[in-house]
């Protein structure tokens, strides 16, 4: 797998002990999802950089960016 920065926790991961466990790493062209909590070394999902914020946009619009 090719390197896709360094991660760190999104502020969507929750409150607390971040029961949710998003991560995410930024590059100067994607930016990459992943579940650190159930498979911290699984599959990512990797957006370009223009296309991640109407992405989250879509998800809060029907409700789903948010527990």
């Amino acid at each position: 797998m090719t390197d896709l920065g360094t991660w760190r926790k999104s502020s969507y991961s929750g409150g607390g002990d971040g029961n949710a466990c998003v991560e995410i790493a930024h590059g100067p062209t994607r930016i990459s999802v992943r579940d650190s909590k159930a498979t911290p070394a699984g599959v990512a999902l990797i957006f370009p950089t223009a296309v991640f914020a109407p992405f989250l946009d879509a998800l809060k619009s029907r409700g789903l960016g948010s527990s």
